[in-house]
């Protein structure tokens, strides 16, 4: 990774007066960004949205909760 400075250079930038000051009227410098600032790539990115097997056993879960709600109604009525 190289190390890239933020700061423009003042003998280069033009505008700029002795000690980095702005004079009146003059528009500063702009800012340059920063490259390790942004986020990192990771090589394993994990898969959007929901795999199958957690998606399969959630829907499991609830239609058993569901059938064992509906046994359990229908066990009081009768």
């Amino acid at each position: 990774m190289t190390y890239v400075n933020p700061d423009p250079e003042p003998r280069l930038s033009t505008g700029l007066e002795p000690g980095g000051g702005v004079p009146p009227g003059e528009t500063p410098p702009a800012e340059s960004s920063m490259p390790e600032a942004g986020p990192q790539d990771l090589p394993n990115n994990p898969a959007k949205g929901w795999a199958k097997g957690p998606l399969t056993l959630i829907l499991a879960v609830v239609v058993l909760v569901a059938a064992g709600l509906l046994g359990y109604a229908l066990a009081l009525i009768y």
